[in-house]
Protein backbone atom coordinates (compact mmCIF):
# COMPACT_ATOMS: atom_id res chain seq x y z
CA UNK A 1 0.00 0.00 0.00
CA UNK A 2 1.01 3.34 -0.53
CA UNK A 3 0.64 6.18 2.41
CA UNK A 4 0.71 10.07 1.46
CA UNK A 5 3.62 11.19 4.02
CA UNK A 6 1.34 13.68 5.53
CA UNK A 7 -1.16 10.81 6.87
CA UNK A 8 2.18 8.47 7.53
CA UNK A 9 3.70 11.24 9.90
CA UNK A 10 -0.06 12.09 11.24
CA UNK A 11 0.51 8.59 12.41
CA UNK A 12 3.50 8.66 14.17
CA UNK A 13 2.88 11.51 15.41
CA UNK A 14 -0.31 10.30 17.68
CA UNK A 15 1.44 7.34 18.42
CA UNK A 16 4.38 9.09 20.25
CA UNK A 17 2.17 11.75 21.98
CA UNK A 18 0.39 8.50 23.29
CA UNK A 19 3.88 7.58 24.75
CA UNK A 20 4.54 10.53 26.18
CA UNK A 21 6.48 12.59 24.02
CA UNK A 22 6.59 16.36 24.41
CA UNK A 23 4.92 18.27 20.99
CA UNK A 24 8.48 19.28 19.91
CA UNK A 25 9.84 15.93 20.51
CA UNK A 26 7.09 13.90 18.69
CA UNK A 27 7.33 16.43 15.85
CA UNK A 28 11.12 16.46 15.40
CA UNK A 29 10.67 12.43 15.39
CA UNK A 30 7.93 12.20 13.14
CA UNK A 31 9.34 14.87 10.72
CA UNK A 32 12.56 13.12 10.38
CA UNK A 33 11.92 9.66 10.06
CA UNK A 34 9.28 10.79 7.24
CA UNK A 35 12.55 12.42 5.64
CA UNK A 36 14.17 9.57 5.31
CA UNK A 37 11.01 7.28 4.22
CA UNK A 38 10.75 10.32 1.51
CA UNK A 39 14.45 9.93 0.36
CA UNK A 40 13.67 6.37 -0.13
CA UNK A 41 15.65 5.22 2.61
CA UNK A 42 12.97 3.14 4.23
CA UNK A 43 15.25 0.94 6.44
CA UNK A 44 15.28 4.32 9.04
CA UNK A 45 11.97 5.45 8.80
CA UNK A 46 8.35 4.36 10.11
CA UNK A 47 9.81 0.59 9.73
CA UNK A 48 11.62 1.48 12.98
CA UNK A 49 8.13 2.04 14.88
CA UNK A 50 8.06 -1.22 15.89
CA UNK A 51 11.81 -1.14 17.52
CA UNK A 52 11.08 1.92 19.42
CA UNK A 53 8.27 0.78 20.91
CA UNK A 54 9.74 -2.51 22.20
CA UNK A 55 12.57 -0.60 23.79
CA UNK A 56 10.05 1.49 25.17
CA UNK A 57 8.21 -1.35 26.41
CA UNK A 58 11.68 -2.70 28.07
CA UNK A 59 12.18 0.85 29.74
CA UNK A 60 15.27 1.72 27.46
CA UNK A 61 13.89 4.79 26.31
CA UNK A 62 12.68 8.09 28.00
CA UNK A 63 9.37 9.32 26.55
CA UNK A 64 9.75 12.70 27.85
CA UNK A 65 13.47 13.30 27.78
CA UNK A 66 15.44 16.12 29.49
CA UNK A 67 17.06 17.36 26.12
CA UNK A 68 19.86 20.26 27.33
CA UNK A 69 23.44 21.76 26.53
CA UNK A 70 25.54 20.74 29.22
CA UNK A 71 28.95 21.86 27.70
CA UNK A 72 29.56 24.61 25.29
CA UNK A 73 31.72 27.16 23.86
CA UNK A 74 31.57 29.52 20.67
CA UNK A 75 32.30 26.85 18.15
CA UNK A 76 31.69 23.82 20.31
CA UNK A 77 28.84 22.16 22.32
CA UNK A 78 27.42 18.87 24.10
CA UNK A 79 24.13 18.36 23.88
CA UNK A 80 22.71 15.53 26.87
CA UNK A 81 19.42 13.19 24.92
CA UNK A 82 18.19 12.91 28.06
CA UNK A 83 17.51 8.90 27.01
CA UNK A 84 15.33 9.24 24.45
CA UNK A 85 14.95 8.79 20.97
CA UNK A 86 17.79 10.51 19.12
CA UNK A 87 15.53 12.32 16.39
CA UNK A 88 14.97 15.48 18.79
CA UNK A 89 18.42 15.57 20.29
CA UNK A 90 19.85 15.25 16.81
CA UNK A 91 18.06 17.86 15.30
CA UNK A 92 18.84 20.21 18.41
CA UNK A 93 22.14 19.65 18.28
CA UNK A 94 22.14 20.18 14.44
CA UNK A 95 20.62 23.46 13.97
CA UNK A 96 23.07 24.18 17.32
CA UNK A 97 26.26 23.35 15.04
CA UNK A 98 24.45 25.44 12.28
CA UNK A 99 24.33 28.35 14.00
CA UNK A 100 27.59 28.48 15.27
CA UNK A 101 28.77 27.79 12.27
CA UNK A 102 26.75 30.66 10.90
CA UNK A 103 28.97 32.85 12.97
CA UNK A 104 32.33 31.62 14.03
CA UNK A 105 33.02 29.59 10.40
CA UNK A 106 32.69 26.59 11.91
CA UNK A 107 31.44 24.22 14.44
CA UNK A 108 31.20 20.84 16.44
CA UNK A 109 28.40 19.57 18.39
CA UNK A 110 28.25 15.96 20.20
CA UNK A 111 25.53 14.00 21.79
CA UNK A 112 25.80 11.66 24.58
CA UNK A 113 22.69 9.85 25.91
CA UNK A 114 20.77 9.57 23.14
CA UNK A 115 19.64 6.16 20.96
CA UNK A 116 18.39 6.05 17.37
CA UNK A 117 18.13 8.97 15.38
CA UNK A 118 17.04 7.66 12.11
CA UNK A 119 19.00 8.39 8.54
CA UNK A 120 22.18 11.00 9.04
CA UNK A 121 21.59 12.16 5.68
CA UNK A 122 18.69 14.15 7.18
CA UNK A 123 20.64 16.16 9.52
CA UNK A 124 23.68 16.83 6.89
CA UNK A 125 21.18 18.25 4.93
CA UNK A 126 20.03 20.71 7.08
CA UNK A 127 23.37 22.80 6.89
CA UNK A 128 23.32 22.37 3.15
CA UNK A 129 19.72 23.92 3.28
CA UNK A 130 21.32 26.75 4.79
CA UNK A 131 24.51 27.02 2.79
CA UNK A 132 26.48 25.15 4.68
CA UNK A 133 29.04 21.69 4.36
CA UNK A 134 27.13 19.14 7.21
CA UNK A 135 28.71 16.18 8.21
CA UNK A 136 26.68 13.78 10.37
CA UNK A 137 27.34 10.68 12.02
CA UNK A 138 26.24 7.99 14.82
CA UNK A 139 27.66 5.04 16.94
CA UNK A 140 24.90 2.58 17.65
CA UNK A 141 24.07 -0.26 20.54
CA UNK A 142 23.55 -3.15 18.62
CA UNK A 143 26.67 -4.84 17.13
CA UNK A 144 26.84 -5.65 13.28
CA UNK A 145 30.01 -5.08 11.69
CA UNK A 146 32.75 -7.63 11.99
CA UNK A 147 36.11 -6.19 11.91
CA UNK A 148 38.39 -7.68 9.22
CA UNK A 149 40.11 -10.98 10.36
CA UNK A 150 37.73 -11.21 13.10
CA UNK A 151 34.33 -13.40 12.93
CA UNK A 152 32.96 -10.93 15.96
CA UNK A 153 30.86 -8.27 15.42
CA UNK A 154 32.71 -5.13 17.21
CA UNK A 155 30.73 -2.06 15.65
CA UNK A 156 27.25 -0.97 14.63
CA UNK A 157 26.76 0.30 11.04
CA UNK A 158 27.94 3.40 12.44
CA UNK A 159 26.66 5.56 9.11
CA UNK A 160 28.71 8.78 8.00
CA UNK A 161 26.16 11.28 6.27
CA UNK A 162 27.83 14.33 3.90
CA UNK A 163 26.54 17.18 2.68
CA UNK A 164 27.53 20.18 0.20
CA UNK A 165 25.32 23.26 -0.81
CA UNK A 166 26.20 23.97 -4.66
CA UNK A 167 24.55 26.41 -7.05
CA UNK A 168 22.47 25.90 -9.38
CA UNK A 169 22.47 21.64 -8.36
CA UNK A 170 20.72 20.69 -5.45
CA UNK A 171 22.84 19.73 -2.48
CA UNK A 172 25.61 16.61 -3.05
CA UNK A 173 24.48 14.45 -0.74
CA UNK A 174 26.74 11.19 0.93
CA UNK A 175 24.89 9.10 3.03
CA UNK A 176 26.39 5.54 3.98
CA UNK A 177 26.65 2.97 6.62
CA UNK A 178 30.03 1.80 6.91
CA UNK A 179 28.99 -1.94 6.81
CA UNK A 180 27.76 -3.08 3.41
CA UNK A 181 24.55 -2.37 3.91
CA UNK A 182 22.48 -0.85 7.25
CA UNK A 183 20.56 -3.58 9.09
CA UNK A 184 17.47 -2.57 8.32
CA UNK A 185 18.18 -3.50 4.53
CA UNK A 186 18.02 -7.72 5.77
CA UNK A 187 14.75 -6.55 7.88
CA UNK A 188 12.61 -5.45 4.51
CA UNK A 189 14.16 -7.81 3.21
CA UNK A 190 12.35 -10.63 5.21
CA UNK A 191 9.35 -7.99 4.92
CA UNK A 192 9.36 -8.69 1.02
CA UNK A 193 10.32 -11.92 1.31
CA UNK A 194 13.42 -11.18 -1.05
CA UNK A 195 17.25 -12.99 -0.79
CA UNK A 196 19.85 -11.06 -0.05
CA UNK A 197 22.72 -9.93 -2.99
CA UNK A 198 25.20 -12.26 -1.97
CA UNK A 199 28.22 -11.00 -0.26
CA UNK A 200 25.94 -8.35 2.10
CA UNK A 201 26.46 -10.67 5.07
CA UNK A 202 27.37 -13.44 6.89
CA UNK A 203 26.14 -16.38 9.00
CA UNK A 204 26.30 -17.30 12.72
CA UNK A 205 29.60 -18.99 11.51
CA UNK A 206 31.15 -16.16 9.98
CA UNK A 207 29.67 -17.23 5.96
CA UNK A 208 28.38 -15.77 3.36
CA UNK A 209 24.70 -16.13 3.06
CA UNK A 210 21.72 -14.70 0.95
CA UNK A 211 19.07 -15.91 3.36
CA UNK A 212 17.84 -12.18 5.03
CA UNK A 213 16.59 -14.18 8.38
CA UNK A 214 19.59 -16.29 9.21
CA UNK A 215 21.60 -12.96 8.38
CA UNK A 216 19.47 -10.85 10.59
CA UNK A 217 19.23 -13.48 13.52
CA UNK A 218 23.18 -13.64 13.01
CA UNK A 219 23.76 -9.94 13.00
CA UNK A 220 26.96 -9.74 11.04
CA UNK A 221 27.80 -7.65 8.29
CA UNK A 222 30.79 -6.83 6.48
CA UNK A 223 32.69 -4.13 6.34
CA UNK A 224 32.73 -1.95 3.39
CA UNK A 225 34.70 -3.57 1.20
CA UNK A 226 33.22 -6.83 1.91
CA UNK A 227 36.51 -9.26 2.24
CA UNK A 228 40.50 -8.35 3.09
CA UNK A 229 40.96 -8.34 -0.96
CA UNK A 230 38.65 -5.86 -1.74
CA UNK A 231 40.24 -3.61 1.25
CA UNK A 232 37.63 -3.99 4.49
CA UNK A 233 39.82 -2.61 6.54
CA UNK A 234 38.72 0.63 4.88
CA UNK A 235 35.05 0.37 6.09
CA UNK A 236 36.36 -1.16 9.12
CA UNK A 237 38.66 1.88 9.42
CA UNK A 238 35.87 4.17 8.78
CA UNK A 239 33.39 2.45 11.78
CA UNK A 240 36.24 2.94 14.51
CA UNK A 241 36.47 6.62 13.54
CA UNK A 242 32.84 7.16 13.79
CA UNK A 243 32.91 5.37 17.06
CA UNK A 244 35.76 7.83 18.74
CA UNK A 245 33.70 10.91 17.39
CA UNK A 246 30.34 9.39 18.65
CA UNK A 247 31.41 7.52 21.77
CA UNK A 248 34.82 8.71 23.21
CA UNK A 249 34.40 12.58 22.33
CA UNK A 250 31.00 13.30 23.96
CA UNK A 251 30.93 10.17 26.35
CA UNK A 252 28.58 7.92 25.22
CA UNK A 253 29.12 4.25 25.35
CA UNK A 254 31.20 1.76 23.58
CA UNK A 255 28.85 -1.34 23.09
CA UNK A 256 31.27 -4.30 23.44
CA UNK A 257 32.44 -2.75 26.79
CA UNK A 258 28.95 -0.95 28.15
CA UNK A 259 27.89 -4.50 30.28
CA UNK A 260 31.43 -4.60 31.78
CA UNK A 261 31.54 -0.88 32.64
CA UNK A 262 27.93 -0.09 32.78
CA UNK A 263 26.75 -2.85 34.78
CA UNK A 264 22.52 -3.18 34.61
CA UNK A 265 21.96 0.02 32.68
CA UNK A 266 18.86 -0.05 31.07
CA UNK A 267 19.98 3.14 28.35
CA UNK A 268 22.21 2.42 25.60
CA UNK A 269 23.67 5.84 25.84
CA UNK A 270 24.13 6.45 22.23
CA UNK A 271 26.62 8.94 20.88
CA UNK A 272 25.85 11.39 17.16
CA UNK A 273 28.83 13.83 16.26
CA UNK A 274 27.82 16.89 13.93
CA UNK A 275 29.83 19.18 11.99
CA UNK A 276 29.29 22.27 10.63
CA UNK A 277 31.41 24.57 8.03
CA UNK A 278 30.62 27.90 6.63
CA UNK A 279 32.39 27.46 2.92
CA UNK A 280 32.89 31.63 3.13
CA UNK A 281 35.48 31.11 5.71
CA UNK A 282 37.56 29.83 2.97
CA UNK A 283 36.23 31.68 -0.21
CA UNK A 284 34.39 34.65 -1.62
CA UNK A 285 30.52 34.62 -1.55
CA UNK A 286 29.69 31.80 -4.37
CA UNK A 287 33.17 30.44 -5.57
CA UNK A 288 32.81 26.96 -3.80
CA UNK A 289 29.49 26.62 -4.85
CA UNK A 290 30.19 27.68 -8.69
CA UNK A 291 33.31 25.18 -8.15
CA UNK A 292 31.01 22.11 -7.10
CA UNK A 293 28.90 22.85 -9.68
CA UNK A 294 31.38 22.71 -12.02
CA UNK A 295 32.40 18.96 -10.63
CA UNK A 296 28.95 17.87 -10.19
CA UNK A 297 28.04 18.71 -14.05
CA UNK A 298 31.16 17.01 -15.50
CA UNK A 299 30.32 13.33 -12.99
CA UNK A 300 26.88 13.87 -14.56
CA UNK A 301 28.35 14.16 -18.26
CA UNK A 302 31.09 11.40 -17.76
CA UNK A 303 30.68 8.53 -20.06
CA UNK A 304 28.63 6.35 -19.01
CA UNK A 305 29.18 2.44 -19.41
CA UNK A 306 25.32 1.95 -20.53
CA UNK A 307 24.00 5.03 -22.26
CA UNK A 308 20.79 4.25 -20.52
CA UNK A 309 22.00 4.17 -17.09
CA UNK A 310 23.69 7.92 -17.34
CA UNK A 311 26.20 8.66 -14.33
CA UNK A 312 24.62 9.79 -10.87
CA UNK A 313 26.12 11.93 -7.86
CA UNK A 314 25.28 11.46 -4.12
CA UNK A 315 21.82 12.77 -3.67
CA UNK A 316 20.46 11.77 -7.26
CA UNK A 317 18.38 8.61 -6.09
CA UNK A 318 17.32 10.25 -3.52
CA UNK A 319 15.36 13.36 -5.05
CA UNK A 320 14.14 10.96 -7.92
CA UNK A 321 12.48 8.86 -5.06
CA UNK A 322 11.04 12.18 -3.17
CA UNK A 323 9.46 12.70 -6.60
CA UNK A 324 8.16 9.59 -7.38
CA UNK A 325 7.02 9.17 -3.42
CA UNK A 326 6.08 12.96 -2.73
CA UNK A 327 3.28 12.11 -5.67
CA UNK A 328 2.17 8.65 -4.91
CA UNK A 329 2.96 8.37 -1.35
CA UNK A 330 5.17 6.03 0.94
CA UNK A 331 5.51 2.29 0.01
CA UNK A 332 4.26 0.04 2.76
CA UNK A 333 4.61 -3.22 3.23
CA UNK A 334 0.91 -4.75 4.66
CA UNK A 335 2.75 -6.56 7.53
CA UNK A 336 4.37 -3.26 8.43
CA UNK A 337 1.24 -0.84 8.24
CA UNK A 338 -0.29 -4.17 10.27
CA UNK A 339 1.97 -3.66 13.01
CA UNK A 340 1.66 0.49 12.80
CA UNK A 341 -1.78 -0.12 13.72
CA UNK A 342 -1.73 -2.40 16.55
CA UNK A 343 1.00 -0.67 18.25
CA UNK A 344 -1.56 2.48 17.37
CA UNK A 345 -4.16 0.74 19.27
CA UNK A 346 -1.87 -0.85 21.83
CA UNK A 347 -1.11 2.51 23.17
CA UNK A 348 -4.95 4.24 22.69
CA UNK A 349 -3.69 6.71 19.82
CA UNK A 350 -5.88 7.22 17.11
CA UNK A 351 -5.68 4.77 14.29
CA UNK A 352 -5.06 6.77 10.78
CA UNK A 353 -3.49 4.04 8.37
Amino acid sequence: MNVPAENLAAQLRAVFRAWGMAEAAAEASARLMIAADLRGIDSHGAMMLPLYDELRREGRLEMNPQVKTVRESPVTALVDGGGGLGHYPADVATKLAIDKAARAGLAAVGVRNSNHFGAAGVYALQAAERGLVGIAMTNVWNLAIVPTRSTQAMFGTNPIAFAAPAGKNPPFCLDMATSTVAIGKLKLAILHGKPLPRGWALDAQGRVTEDAQAALDARKLTPVGGTPELASHKGYGLAAMVEILCAMLPGAWYAPTRDARHPGAKHFNVGHFFLAIDPKAFRGEGEFEDDLDDMLDALRAAAPVDPAQPVLVHGDPERAAIAERGKHGIPLPEELARQIRAIAKGCGAEVLL
